[in-house]
């Protein structure tokens, strides 16, 4: 993505807030994001970690104690109006009337916007044929799940079609076919429509599944950034990892051509399916392992890297930051 706009930016962002007799609870720590158009980025850390508190920043809707923010090449706080109108933003519980239809709460909002009944009624249609409403949209949305009013707030926001669109844990009480469609929905805004993402959860494999790149975030501090592969790399250095491989052949043939690699440091087979090895190395020997063994006429059908999960990524740095004193960020 290196030459594509920057639509988001921070530089030194920071948000304290006051606390009596004290220097104050720090909620987001020295921020600096370049998020670009047809991004999706996502921002992931448990309740807490200063997530909400970043949007709302960007949003205008809450004041930075130090740094800044440009969203579009606009400053949130001196012009609002202009980031609203370019910006969609959906909150973890959406709110509606619920006296009116979902086709109506949305006609009512393209009409914030300036958006003309006749030019909006078709976009209505697609949007809640997108998000899993086609049927529902005529009725009250106070007869309206949870779920189904997440769904119904992912319309809403994409109403006034905007070139940035900011979720805040998009798939809270979705069923797991709806949350398939609303990540499907994510990707297709980013990769067709060029609209740039900044998702912020706490669930990892669906970080993963989407995001290009992310933040994990810490107690107000941003302790990784880049893609999964990025930081799975950077904690790799200086350790050893476990790589899991599936080859076919003669079990001690394969065992002693993995244990002849130089650098390998351990190698042991699965009980469960003696198909299965698992190898321990430095990240650098990975290579040479599948290399060699190749060469031999053993061509893995499965290599999986331990540790380059998310979840457990996401682990090793909530451990570290356990076991240091940290400030409770808002």
């Amino acid at each position: 993505m290196a030459g594509t706009p920057v639509v988001i930016r921070t530089r030194g962002l920071e948000k304290r807030y006051p606390v009596e007799g004290a220097d104050g609870k720090t909620a987001v720590r020295s921020l600096d994001l370049d998020i670009r158009q047809g991004e999706v980025f996502g921002l992931l850390g448990p309740n807490g970690a200063g997530k909400t508190t970043t949007i709302l920043m960007l949003l205008g809707l809450t004041e930075p104690t130090a740094g800044t923010a440009e969203v579009l090449g606009f400053d949130p706080l001196r012009d609002p109006l202009q980031v609203k109108r370019h910006v969609g933003y959906l909150p973890d519980n959406v709110g509606f009337y619920g006296a009116l239809t979902g086709r109506e709460n949305l006609r009512y909002t393209a009409r914030l916007n300036g958006i003309r009944d006749a030019e909006s009624d078709a976009r209505i249609e697609e949007l809640l044929r997108r998000v899993g409403l086609p049927d529902a949209g005529d009725r009250p949305v106070e007869t309206y799940s949870r779920g189904m009013r997440q769904r119904l707030g992912l319309a809403d926001v994409l109403v006034k079609d905007p070139a940035v669109v900011i979720l805040d844990e998009p798939t809270t009480s979705i069923d797991p076919v709806g949350v398939i469609e609303v990540l499907d929905l994510v990707r297709s805004l980013a990769r067709d429509h060029g609209v740039s993402v900044l998702l912020s959860s706490h669930l990892l494999h669906q970080v993963q599944q989407v995001c290009d790149r992310i933040a994990i975030f810490v107690s107000g501090d941003v302790v990784a950034m880049g893609t999964v592969a990025e930081i799975a790399a950077s904690q790799e250095r200086g350790l050893h990892v476990t790589v899991d491989i599936g080859a076919d052949g003669d079990r001690g043939t394969i065992g002693a051509i993995l244990e002849g690699v130089p650098g390998v440091v351990d190698v042991r087979q699965e009980a469960t399916d003696r198909r299965l090895w698992t190898v321990t190395c430095p990240p650098e020997v990975r290579g040479s392992v599948l290399g060699t063994l190749i060469a031999a006429g053993h061509v893995p059908w499965l290599v999986r890297d331990r540790g380059m999960e998310l979840d457990e990524i996401y682990q090793r740095y909530f451990s570290v930051a356990a076991a240091a004193p940290q400030e409770v960020a808002a």
